[in-house]
This record gives structure tokens, C-alpha cells and sequence, in this order.
């Protein structure tokens, strides 16, 4: 069963000066897959970091200037490529690139160039491909084993168009889409590439979903101008309610399932948009998500994720489309006997009377035995939510082993399983709350603050914190929660934890100045460490944070000064084991932080020496930038400098600085 996970938010929409637009030019998919580039209709690019909703780059054209086409990046030169005012040569369509091929310029009257070629002769003439009154509608590019294609759809009087442009050897194809019902035009395209065949997807105003394949070999050859008819079936008939669709949108997922926004789900009635995915195999709707807004009828998809402009926000929403069986697509489990085994665990768990918890741990362990576990995802998360539904019925009635086999087989989420974490925090148990802070990447950042105030509130010794973690912790590779005992020992002699000899505590006393002493217990830390480096978006993050007490955010932002003077001392990334959040993510906090809570801390006493340190670091690192910009031309230029190869056994070479 595919299915749609919890969406966050990605970044706003700027506001567009056609209300029915969204202001997003376009999603591209960048160097590796947490990377995309966002272009509005304004004047900007920028550059996200999708795990943590980040932006960490962004350009702006002059004042007016607008860009004209999403700017896409181009893994050859490492360097982003883009079109203001919609001109090189001649008027721009689109610059299309992508994996393993060359970035392809496509013009709005039908010609296609290789970036590199347009660039090294950039007044050469554009010839024009299209017929009067004919004009592009969508483009994109596919590279197969042997050949990159640009492909576009045009539009003439009514009339649809399918162009396939060959680029080496350069050949041109021209079809012709049937027609659909008087005055409909496709609201949406979308192509892919399978089994040595290009496939066309396209979505009507009716809700029918259509699909037209074209052989990668022996293409034909539109001789005379005229355009060879293009056959077409028809994938899905999708409910529309009253009326027709508007603005809607569907993109090909794999060779089984498509996604689909902006249509309504078939029994929630009308009024109100989606985003589903329908298993085109077996016609059946197999995941469906509202989305609250305006929907514009765009989607994107990259590395199993989605990428929706809706209301003011980009939302992005993992998916999973796992292989499907008939059964498997109507709901049911892949195989008779994993349905009949869920369903015996499930019984047992939900029997008050009969079912102690070691009875459910063994059932659970006989399950998680199997060797194609993986194969099981829905029947886990189904399994899980029965367990924690049964727990919070039943006080008596916890598996905190069983539940955290579950998180650790990575077939659960957030989303999948909403009430775990506050369950765990509820029974305090930090380790399923550790251990779904690690696996989980749709934490909400609601609850994100919860495990934190949990985690900053917690006494050294409190709810049998050592042999819990102790106990559960220490893995086949030997760590401990994190820590080997050797990196464990470390980490307690820089200050974490305390600890020793009467000897070596009289030492750390006397040596350490105060803000290179842990402010928090070994356990606590790793804990809060596992908070750092959970995503989240700071526009939703902040107003749960105002939630933390003056006590509370000046002992946190004393561990995260702690955090900071070990990276600066070079030691804290490379102890052995640790689990340790990023100099970013530090960083980071520490801003989100001083956001939510300047007012507050500037009129809290206990806080005046930490916020001159944090001063003072900033102010060093300013300094630093500072320094290093001086002198970013020279560098740059011995990074260019090539050695010489012939050297002998010693030699003494003179490097000119200007």
C-alpha cells in the first residue's frame, strides 16, 4: 500500500501579482537529495536544505529585473544557471537539467540548444520551430543509457502537440494528442522513462488521467510538417464532483502509482482538495491527505517526496509506493499468513483480561523475526498503533521493548503512529523517546518542545535513569546510548557528567573555567543532543519554545555554550561514539532560542554573563568571517595553481600573493 507521510513546511510563497498564480516558478532537484532550488516570480533564487527547512543560499536579479524560468543547477560547472527578462539569443522557454545529461535551453518557439553551445555563441541566429499561433505549454528533459531528450507539448487553435527532440543526433519528432471533449485542454503533463519507451501522462478537466507511450527506437520522422497521430489509453476516470477541474495537477510515481492534487477524494464530498495516490494497476485510491488552501496545480516530485505550493506555504510530503499486490491494493495484507499472524497479535494485545505483556512481547518477537520485515510496513504501523492504543485505555498495560523493536525496524513515522512519542513521554520512557527522535523525520515541532522541556527538566537520578538506559541501551556494537565506555569516560573528563576520583574531581575543579563544565548530566546530554538534531521549521518551533520557563532556555543555552567551546576546541565532533549535533545546528538553536526568549533573558540576572559570552563569541566569529574574506582571493588562487610535475628530491618554489 503506498502511503503519505506527515508534511511540513518547506518556505512561504511570495506574493504573486496574478492571484490565481502561486509565485513559485519552479522546484529543482540540486546536488544530492536534501537539496532543492526554489524560484518565484519575483526576483529570487534560493537554495534549501529540505531536512531542515533551511535556507542556506539565495540571488537576487537587479532592481527591475525579473526572472522568467526556475534557474536549475548544473552539476558540470557546480554553478546555478537562470534567465532574467526571458531572453539570451532569442525569448527562453525553459533551461532544463538534470542527471547524468548537458543543460538544454529550450526556446519559446521550439528550438533547443546545449547551454554550453548557446553560451560560446551567444548572438548565434534561433531558427523557429513552432507554426504561427502556436505556443509551448510544458517542457522537460529525460536522459536514458544512450540519449537526451527535450521534450515539450505545444498548443495551436485548440489542437495539442507532443515534441520529441533528439539531441544527438539531432532529430525532431512532432505528434498529435487526440482530442478530448470540445473546449477541454490537458490541465497537466508529466513524462518518465521505463523499459526503452517514453511515457506521457496528461489529466483532463473531466478527471480522466491519460497515458501515451513512445519508443525510445526507431522514432518516426515527421517529414512535410505533418504530425503523426499519437495513441492514447486511458489510465483513471477520477471523481471531479460537480463541475470540472480547475486547477489541478498528476505526476507519475512509478510504474504503478500516480500522485494527483487539487481533485476531490471520492468520499469526502466536494468543496474540499487533495492530494491522493491511485494505484493505476489496479484502479484503486491507495493514500489520501487534505491540503488547506489555495491549490495552484503544481507538483514536483523528488527523492519521495512532494512538493506543493498551497495557500501562502510549500509544503513538502514524503511518500512510499511500495510494490503492489491485487490484495495488497485493496487494502489487505501481501500474504495469508502475515494477515492472519497481525490480526492473531493484534486480538492478543486488545484482550484486557488475557493478554499480559509478556504473551504480546513474544508475538512481537516472532513477527520481527521474519526475514522480509521490510515487506511488512503497514501491518508494523498497524501493529503499533494497537499497542499504544491499548496502553492509553489501560495503565496496567505497557511494551516498552516491543514498541521500541517497532521504531527500530524504520517502518514507523510520526505520522503513522501520532500518539507514541507523548505516550513514551507520558510513561517516561526517554529511550523510546531517544530512539523516535533518531528514526523519525516528520516530528512535529510541537513535539519536539515537549521532549525538550521533558529532557531539561529531568533530575540526575530521576525515574531510574541509569539502569534504564543502561540496560536497553547497549547495543550489539557496545554503545551506550550513543557512548562507548571508553568515549562515555572521555566525554566525563571535559566536564560532562562529573565522576572519578576525589583526586581528579579536586582537579576539574580547580583547572575548567565555569562555561567549560557541563551544565548537565552525561544522560541528559545525550538526550538533548538528539533534540539538536531533530528538523524543524523555525517559523513553527518558536511559539511552543515561548512555552520553556527563564530556568529552563538559560540552562539549555548554557550546554549549547558548552556545545560550542568544545567544537571550538576541536575536540567534541571526533569523540569516539557520540552521536553529536552539527556546529550549524548549535548554532542555530542558540538564534531560535534568543528569538523566543531575548526579552525575557535580558531582564533575567542569572542570564547577563551568558549573553555577554555568547556576545563575545559572535562578535569572534564575525571577526574571523572577517579575516578570512581578506585573504578569500588568495586562496582561491592557489587552489587553482598546478603542481609541478617534475620535482626532484627537494625543491624550494617562491608563491607570489597580490
Amino acid at each position: 500500500m503506498a502511503a503519505l507521510y506527515e508534511g511540513y513546511t518547506l518556505c512561504g510563497l511570495a506574493p504573486a501579482q496574478n492571484q490565481s498564480n502561486s509565485g513559485v516558478l519552479g522546484v529543482e532537484a540540486e546536488r544530492d537529495s536534501d537539496h532543492v532550488v526554489v524560484t518565484d516570480s519575483t526576483r529570487s533564487v534560493t537554495l534549501y536544505k529540505v531536512s531542515d527547512q533551511k535556507p542556506l543560499s539565495s540571488w537576487t536579479v537587479k532592481q527591475g529585473q525579473t526572472l522568467t524560468c526556475s534557474a536549475v543547477y548544473n552539476p558540470q560547472t557546480k554553478e546555478y544557471v537562470a534567465v532574467s527578462d526571458g531572453k539570451v539569443s532569442a525569448d527562453v522557454w525553459r533551461v532544463h537539467c538534470v542527471a547524468g545529461g548537458e543543460p538544454v535551453v529550450l526556446f519559446k518557439r521550439g528550438a533547443v540548444r546545449l547551454l554550453d553551445a548557446l553560451l560560446s555563441a551567444p548572438q548565434q541566429p534561433i531558427e523557429e520551430v513552432l507554426a504561427q499561433e502556436e505556443s509551448i505549454r510544458w517542457s522537460t528533459n529525460i536522459v536514458t543509457e544512450s540519449q537526451q531528450f527535450a521534450i515539450f507539448t505545444t498548443e495551436q487553435k485548440g489542437d495539442h502537440f507532443l515534441y520529441l527532440q533528439r539531441l544527438n543526433p539531432n532529430t525532431l519528432q512532432r505528434y498529435r494528442l487526440e482530442r478530448e471533449e470540445p473546449g477541454l485542454s490537458p490541465l497537466s503533463f508529466s513524462a518518465s522513462y521505463r523499459d526503452k519507451h517514453i511515457r506521457l501522462l496528461y489529466l483532463y478537466p473531466n478527471g480522466h488521467v491519460y497515458q501515451s507511450v513512445v519508443s525510445e527506437r526507431g522514432l518516426v520522422t515527421d517529414e512535410g510538417g505533418q504530425a503523426f497521430p499519437l495513441p492514447r489509453s486511458l489510465l483513471l476516470s477520477l471523481p471531479v464532483g460537480e463541475g470540472l477541474l480547475e486547477a489541478a495537477s498528476a505526476q507519475a510515481l512509478d510504474e504503478a502509482h500516480i500522485a494527483v492534487v487539487g481533485v476531490p477524494h471520492p468520499s469526502a464530498g466536494s468543496g474540499k482538495d487533495f492530494l491522493c495516490i491511485w494505484n493505476t494497476n489496479f484502479q484503486t485510491l491507495q493514500a489520501g491527505k487534505e491540503i488547506a488552501g489555495k491549490i495552484y496545480g503544481q507538483l514536483w516530485s523528488f527523492w519521495n517526496k512532494l512538493f506543493i505550493p498551497h495557500g501562502k506555504t510549500l509544503s513538502v510530503i514524503p511518500y512510499e509506493c511500495p510494490k503492489s499486490s491485487l490484495a495488497s491494493a485493496l487494502g489487505k495484507m501481501r500474504q495469508v499468513k502475515t494477515e492472519g499472524e497481525l490480526e492473531q497479535i493484534c486480538s492478543t494485545a486488545t484482550t484486557f483480561d488475557t493478554a499480559p505483556v509478556e504473551e504480546v512481547q513474544r508475538e512481537v518477537d516472532l513477527l520481527l523475526s521474519r526475514t522480509d520485515i521490510q515487506d511488512l510496513q503497514p501491518s508494523l504501523g498497524q501493529l503499533a498503533s494497537t499497542l499504544v492504543s491499548r496502553t492509553l485505555q489501560d495503565p496496567a498495560f505497557y511494551t516498552p521493548s516491543s514498541l521500541a523493536q517497532l521504531v527500530h525496524t524504520r517502518c514507523l513515522c510520526h505520522s503513522v503512529c501520532p500518539d507514541l512519542v507523548l505516550l513514551a513521554l507520558e510513561r517516561k520512557d526517554y529511550f523510546l523517546c531517544q530512539l523516535c527522535l533518531q528514526f523519525f523525520p516528520d516530528i512535529p515541532e510541537a513535539i519536539t518542545c515537549a521532549c525538550l522541556k521533558a529532557f531539561i527538566s529531568l533530575e540526575p537520578d530521576g525515574v531510574s535513569f541509569m539502569e534504564t538506559l543502561i540496560a536497553r541501551e547497549r547495543g550489539p556494537d557496545g554503545l551506550l546510548n550513543g557512548f562507548s565506555p571508553t568515549s562515555a569516560a572521555e566525554y566525563r573528563s571535559d566536564g560532562l557528567g562529573g565522576g572519578g576520583t576525589r583526586a581528579q574531581q579536586d582537579e576539574e575543579m580547580t583547572s575548567p573555567p565555569p562555561e567549560q563544565i557541563c551544565p548537565v548530566g552525561l544522560h541528559k546530554a545525550v538526550l538533548l543532543n538528539e533534540v539538536l538534531q531533530t528538523a524543524y521549521s523555525d517559523s513553527f518551533l518558536l511559539p511552543h519554545l515561548k512555552d520553556l520557563s527563564s530556568q529552563q532556555v538559560v540552562l539549555f543555552l548554557q550546554y549549547l555554550q558548552f556545545l560550542y567551546l568544545k567544537y571550538s576546541q576541536d575536540a567534541f565532533p571526533q569523540t569516539h561514539g557520540l552521536r553529536s549535533p552539527s556546529l550549524s545546528q548549535i548554532l542555530d538553536w542558540v538564534c531560535v532560542l534568543l528569538d523566543a526568549h531575548f526579552t525575557v533573558l535580558v531582564m533575567t540576572p542569572e542570564a547577563k554573563g551568558l549573553l555577554v559570552n555568547l556576545h563575545s563569541f559572535v562578535k569572534s566569529q564575525v571577526r574571523l568571517v572577517s579575516e578570512l574574506g581578506k585573504i578569500e582571493g588568495s586562496l582561491q588562487e592557489l587552489n587553482k595553481m598546478t603542481a609541478k610535475k617534475d620535482v626532484g628530491q627537494y625543491s624550494i618554489e617562491i608563491i607570489e600573493l597580490f
